[in-house]
């Protein structure tokens, strides 16, 4: 009776032994590889290295400069306006996508899908590159054919173009991914729901309209947080192009790439920890402000 008890006690106390068990690892990682860098990074914002004197403590000055830097402001600036010009069309696009692949009439379907959805694998230096060649003004096949037919190609490298150029390299990359996670979506809602739909005379655009597009809504959500997250952090692209058009993108063309410059290029480790944790709390303050809009117009 008394091994019983012993090995009813041993049995019930598994299941909260092993929780934190499996977790241990993540919790480790997450301490050692995320933690551990943001936490060294605070600390070396709060210090300024100068020829004559050393390293000393400043507090938040490193901030403060910051916040009157005009090169950080102008950043920010190319990457907002770069959001508002790329996001929407690319999100268009994979809910575009989505629906076609969902309405069954496409032939090839798993095809087309992972035609779609194969940029996304192509690695974004590799990407960039090979758009990079596409738009050469003197070697790209586009200025090429443009000379064979007498036609004036617009220079996609030039200050006018460039965010669109920049613009179109994201948006060929990211469409398919977002396009999977919308599909996915639409995969979760009940059949049940088109047919009585169907049986009450709705056709192909009123179920897209009144049934899968409301059925979406949490899923472009989460895109297009994911979206507002990749458009402030944009650094390989520039960081690529700037060979090819330096005299159109300078070590500050976004907020991303200045921190990258000031610290690697400028040897400004201290102001570069500062930069990039005040361009995390933007990327944080417009994240939880459209979440809260989002959930706001969701709750009745």
């Amino acid at each position: 009776m008394s091994g019983q008890n012993f090995r009813g006690r041993v049995t019930l106390a598994r299941p909260g032994v092993a929780g934190p068990v499996f977790v241990a690892p993540f919790l480790v990682l997450f301490l050692l590889l995320f933690l551990t860098p943001l936490g060294y990074a605070a600390y070396l914002s709060l210090f300024q290295h100068h020829l004559v004197g050393g390293t000393t403590f400043v507090g938040l000055k490193n901030y403060v400069t910051a916040l009157s830097d005009p090169l950080l402001r102008e950043g920010v600036g190319h990457v907002a306006l770069f959001f508002v010009i790329q996001v929407p069309v690319m999100l268009i696009l994979a809910v575009l996508f989505a629906l076609a692949l969902d309405s069954g009439l496409l032939r090839l379907a798993k095809v087309v899908r992972l035609g779609i959805f194969l940029p996304y694998a192509v690695p974004s230096v590799v990407a960039t590159l090979m758009w990079g060649y596409l738009y050469g003004p003197s070697f790209g096949p586009f200025a090429q054919i443009g000379r064979d037919l007498h036609v004036t190609v617009p220079d996609f490298l030039g200050s006018s173009w460039m965010l669109a150029s920049l613009s179109n390299i994201v948006t060929w990359e990211f469409t398919g991914y977002n396009m999977i996670i919308l599909y996915a979506a639409l995969q979760t809602i009940p059949r049940e729901l088109y047919e009585a739909a169907a049986v009450d005379g709705a056709g192909a655009w009123r179920i897209a309209r009144s049934i899968k597009l409301p059925a979406l809504r949490p899923a472009l959500t989460l895109t297009l947080l994911f979206s507002v997250i990749g458009s402030f952090q944009l650094f390989n692209e520039p960081a690529l192009l700037q060979q090819l058009a330096p005299n159109v993108i300078d070590s500050s063309y976004t907020a991303n790439f200045y921190a990258y410059s000031l610290a690697f290029t400028g040897q400004q480790v201290n102001y570069a920890a500062a930069v990039s944790f005040l361009l995390g709390l933007v990327i944080v303050i417009i994240s939880y402000v459209f979440l809260f809009l989002a959930n706001r117009r969701r709750t009745p």
